[in-house]
């Protein structure tokens, strides 16, 4: 073998083998084996001592052995030694964890500095959070819920009647309407830093959170922004998480944007308080029968306890909700707390100390009232006041508005009337009506009245029906009961305001030429069975060409009687034909002048029915009271209202204005007046009279006695009382008025009987301390004229002279054509103006009957104008001086 191919001898290195072939040079090339025993060389081939020591370990020189071989690598051919990296200590990273130069659990424990960073980091990043959210969190508009309030009617005197109207008894008030004490009150006991805190409590939203953590309750955190929050802004009483989050910034938002009195007085307006009472008005109301501004100091330190939960501290106990939360528990609660909220008043400055001690006495709230609500009469007044509002305000405020509640509505009725008109009626309902006892008569009975101020037209009591909560109708208001002989009035200020046609110059010469009509002076034939005739002496025929014969009730016939007599003993003829010889649209007119409803007064139609007189049509109660009223106000009209004033959110929304008219002359209105006064005092009305005072009115009775009528007045009151038979059980199309034969126990019922007795009780009561004034002497006025056949001045032997007669004729009336004396030569029993006193016999009677009254039923409660031939309704007087005088429509019209 070549002698330059051998190995060399192995020779002992320093550091063990691998670290001898580290250090031993590398020639490039082969490399030629050294001869055994040479020694190498000792600058060359060995290291220094102290370097061998440095690989000191068997993994260390595994380390360096791997280095070794990269360096080797690295320095091969065309590298220079020592181009290769250094192993060495790793450069430290920006986030050092885990840690590099810490062996361990050393290694795992983060430095101060990074747990530094983190929390400064953590933080930052909520305020950043916290910032965004606040940022785009908006405010939310009151939630409906808390807008929700009550409507509140009140009496003519300003006290509470009724709390209706909306889903929730809430009456919002503004913060100068909450009593200081209230304020001051609900501050001490509940957020004591209210005036300065930004709106929300850390230490409190904390605890909240801790709590609920745990599981428990996380109320006790909230100041008084935040329950305003969640009480009006939320709508959403839930206890989660995201809940409080958003009530957070609400709350905070809420702080920066309001002005804290506004905080204070939105949350005392949507917090409960127990009874159904939201708001402070509501509970003042609810717990005390006051309004808020009202309240001391001591009634307010209770309401402020009843924040607490007024489950705990109602006096008045809730054991059906909690069995513990019994009366005993919840008044010994209650004053507990009371008394320290008082207390913690005056520790904060909040009352003093001799203020405090003023209220000795815990102040124990009103026992719980059953709300009757709408029931009895207050529904109806309710109805009323709320259609006289919608109908009259300029505002367009509607009826859905109302329904929002919110509205103070000041009524002019008033609570002792209202209780004595129902007492009246009541007491006549009981005493005669027994529907169990004669079924066939008195069931469906009704009764209807309306009281007005005539000075005002101000409605100050109603009697709608025995509860609104069970019979809807509202009897005061238009029902379909005509008024009967109650219209005759109308009629008579007609012919004394546009008098009765000249027959010899009619509208076809373009001259209407009238005369005015003199209540005492001028006659008309009270004949039964009078065929009524045009004005201009031809006989009037209906649309089928019959004739009107006009009945009297009672078949009682009278010779030419006055106007004041036909209207005391309610004399039918005399009526019919004299508003013919006015005309009715002229009687219409009048009527619609005095106050009722157009509408009321049935269609206007070419053919003027004779019955229109006699009162076919069916004005309301309130509408018969309140135009009686332009009698008794000397010939001025108001139309009745019943609402004075209405306040929203503290703000007047509507407030009636006085807006009075002339209807007639002073001369005409007291001139009937005083006609009426005659009914009363000798007449169909006697049952009316009022001990020491005067009084007007008149008597109604209708066709087939289906309803019966007493209007009346003195000086300071006009009241109209109506009773009827309706069958409103029935659809409203097949409804229909019955006879009242039998009612009551009483053969037929009349305006003198019930009625009459009803308004006199009323009367009496409602007028009791009030001072007897009197009506005026009347002027004379009109002229003598006589129609109807009534051929002589002459009176009948049943007349009754007038208390105040008009014996000389206006000066700016015309006197009576000179052909009124003498009859033509053609006809020697009968005269051109006033017709054939002998003509109308009972042998133009039968089918031939007007078409008037509810001779023939209809289908329909007014009836209309459907004749027939049933017998007619009317009065018996019950007059012990003249007898029971009936009148009523035989053949046509209702009676009086």
């Amino acid at each position: 073998m070549s002698e330059h191919r051998r190995k060399p001898p192995q020779q002992p290195q320093g550091g063990g083998r691998a670290a001898a072939r580290r250090a031993a040079p590398q020639p490039s090339g082969r490399r030629a084996a050294p001869s055994r025993g040479a020694e190498p060389a000792a600058s060359a081939s060995v290291p220094h001592e102290e370097d061998a020591r440095t690989y000191g370990g068997r993994a260390e020189a595994r380390r360096a052995q791997r280095g070794g071989r990269r360096r080797a690598a690295e320095t091969g051919p065309g590298r220079p030694a020592g181009a290769g990296r250094s192993r060495g200590p790793s450069k430290k990273r920006l986030i050092d964890y885990p840690r590099y130069d810490k062996y361990g659990w050393r290694r795992w424990m983060p430095s101060w500095k990074l747990t530094s960073g983190l929390v400064i980091g953590f933080v930052g990043s909520l305020m950043a959070a916290g910032t965004i959210a606040y940022a785009m969190v908006g405010v939310p508009n009151p939630s409906l819920a808390s807008q929700a309030q009550n409507n509140v009617y009140y009496w003519d005197d300003n006290t509470p009647m009724v709390s209706t109207g909306g889903e929730v008894n809430r009456q919002v008030i503004g913060i100068d309407q909450i009593p200081k004490a209230m304020q001051n009150a609900v501050v001490s006991a509940e957020n004591k830093t209210f005036w300065d805190d930004s709106g929300v409590d850390p230490m409190g939203i904390a605890r909240a959170f801790v709590n609920m953590a745990k599981g428990g309750q996380t109320q006790g955190g909230s100041t008084i922004t935040q329950q305003y929050v969640k009480n009006a802004r939320l709508g959403d009483q839930s206890q989660t998480i995201s809940r409080k989050m958003k009530e957070l910034f609400i709350s905070i938002k809420v702080g920066t944007d309001m002005e804290k009195p506004d905080i204070l007085a939105g949350y005392l307006n949507t917090s409960y308080y127990g009874r159904g009472a939201y708001g402070i008005q509501a509970a003042a109301r609810t717990y005390y029968g006051i309004d808020a501004k009202n309240l001391n100091p001591s009634q307010c330190a209770f309401l402020a306890t009843l924040l607490k939960g007024a489950t705990y501290f109602d006096p008045a106990g809730a054991p059906e909700i909690d069995p513990a939360a019994t009366s005993d528990a919840n008044t010994a609660a209650a004053k507990d707390r009371w008394n320290w909220i008082l207390g913690e008043m005056v520790k904060d400055k909040h009352l003093s100390a001799a203020e405090r001690a003023k209220y000795p006495t815990f102040p124990m709230p009103d026992p719980p009232k059953k709300n009757a609500q709408l029931g009895g009469q207050t529904g109806y007044l309710v109805d009323l006041a709320k259609a006289n509002f919608v109908n009259n305000n300029t505002q367009g405020i509607t009826e859905k508005d109302l329904t929002h509640g919110g509205y103070e509505i000041h009524t002019t009725f008033n609570k002792k009337k209202v209780q004595e008109l129902t007492k009246a009626v009541t007491k006549v309902y009981d005493e005669n009506i027994d529907p169990k006892k004669r079924p066939k008569t008195d069931t469906h009975v009704e009764f209807g009245g309306a009281s007005v101020d005539p000075e005002t037209g101000k409605i100050v009591a109603i009697y709608g029906g025995q509860d609104a909560t069970k019979h809807f109708t509202d009897n005061a208001d238009q029902t379909g009961a005509q008024v009967g002989s109650t219209f005759k009035p109308f009629v008579l200020a007609a012919a004394m305001t546009d008098g009765v046609r000249d027959p010899k110059l009619g509208p076809d010469q373009g001259v209407d030429s009238r005369t005015l009509v003199s209540p005492d002076k001028s006659r008309y034939s009270g004949k039964n069975k009078l065929k009524i005739k045009n004005y201009d002496g031809s006989i009037w025929h209906n649309e089928e060409g019959k004739e009107w014969l006009q009945t009297n009730d009672g078949n009682d016939s009278f010779g030419p009687i006055s106007l004041r007599e036909a209207m005391r003993e309610s004399v039918n003829s005399p009526y019919v034909q004299l508003g013919m010889d006015i005309g009715i649209p002229q009687v219409r007119q009048s009527a619609i002048d005095a106050g009722l409803l157009k509408s009321s007064l049935g269609a206007e139609t070419k053919v003027e029915t004779p019955s229109f007189s006699i009162g076919i049509s069916d004005p309301s109660a309130i509408r018969m009271a309140g135009a009686y009223s332009t009698f008794a106000a000397h010939g001025e009209q108001r139309d009745p209202y019943s609402v004075t004033e209405v306040q929203h959110a503290g703000k007047v929304v509507y407030k009636y204005e006085d807006k009075a008219k002339r209807a007639y002359s002073t001369q005409v209105a007291d001139n009937v007046t005083d006609v009426l006064r005659t009914v009363v005092d000798k007449g169909t009305g006697t049952n009316a009279q009022l001990k020491g005072r005067q009084v007007a009115g008149k008597t109604g009775t209708t066709d087939g006695n289906k309803s019966a009528w007493f209007v009346g007045y003195t000086p300071q009151l006009s009241t109209a009382i109506s009773m009827y038979r309706l069958d409103d059980n029935a659809d409203a199309k097949d409804r229909k008025f019955l006879e009242m034969y039998g009612t009551g126990n009483q053969a037929k019922i009349h305006g003198a009987s019930f009625p009459s007795e009803i308004f006199h009780d009323y009367m009496e009561a409602a007028l009791k301390g009030e001072e007897a004034l009197t009506f005026p002497k009347p002027e004379p006025i009109g002229s003598a004229v006589f129609g109807g056949g009534a051929s002589s001045p002459k009176p009948t032997p049943t007349e009754t002279p007038s208390e105040t007669p008009s014996e000389t004729p206006s000066e700016t009336t015309q006197a009576p054509p000179s052909s009124s004396q003498a009859p033509p030569p053609s006809s020697p029993s009968c005269d051109k103006f006033f017709g054939c006193a002998d003509q109308g016999g009972a042998n133009q009677g039968g089918d031939n009957g007007g078409n008037g009254g509810e001779g023939t039923p209809t289908t329909t409660p007014p009836g209309g104008d459907q004749g027939g031939t049933d017998q007619g309704g009317g009065e018996n007087t019950g007059n012990p001086d003249g007898g029971g005088q009936d009148d009523g429509g035989f053949f046509g019209g209702p009676g009086g």
